[in-house]
């Protein structure tokens, strides 16, 4: 069970982070291995929105669609994701966003899952920390490009 967790203090807003952090439609103009996004269906709950959205991953020779369900809390400063349906047997993520006193704010994700194939929970197993890098890289480059 692949999981990852880290904090970046970065120098945005933290309601800006939230904001390209919930923008699921928009992943795949810059996050890496996301070849499709669709939003199913969006519902306001008590301090934010329910959204269901289906997420298209594309890696080496594999090519697997997903749904989750994403909650999103701006109040609280919190995006918490869970699997629907697809090729994991779990998945879960946890992103947070709280202002620095000094400017900036500080970004956390947190993800744990697995994938029923074993194929390709192998192939990624070999290169996870790299690809969780690399996706975390990617949030903070579109970030620059957006409020840089």
């Amino acid at each position: 069970m692949p999981r990852h967790a880290e904090t970046r203090t970065l120098p945005y807003r933290a309601d800006q982070m939230f904001a390209l952090v919930a923008d699921v439609a928009r992943y795949p103009e810059f996050l890496p291995w996301t070849a499709a996004a669709r939003i199913r269906s969006r519902q306001p709950v008590e301090g934010g929105e329910v959204m269901e959205a289906d997420l298209v991953i594309s890696f080496k020779v594999f090519r697997e669609k997903f749904g989750s369900r994403v909650t999103l809390l701006p109040a609280e400063g919190r995006i918490l994701t869970e699997y629907i349906d697809g090729p994991f047997r779990h998945l879960k993520s946890v992103w947070s966003f709280a202002e620095r006193p000094d400017g900036g704010c500080d970004v956390g994700f947190e993800v744990d899952f697995e994938f029923r194939n074993a194929i390709l929970a192998g192939v990624i197993g070999l290169v996870f920390n790299e690809a969780m890098q690399r996706i975390v890289r990617a949030f903070e480059a579109r970030a620059k490009a957006m409020y840089g």
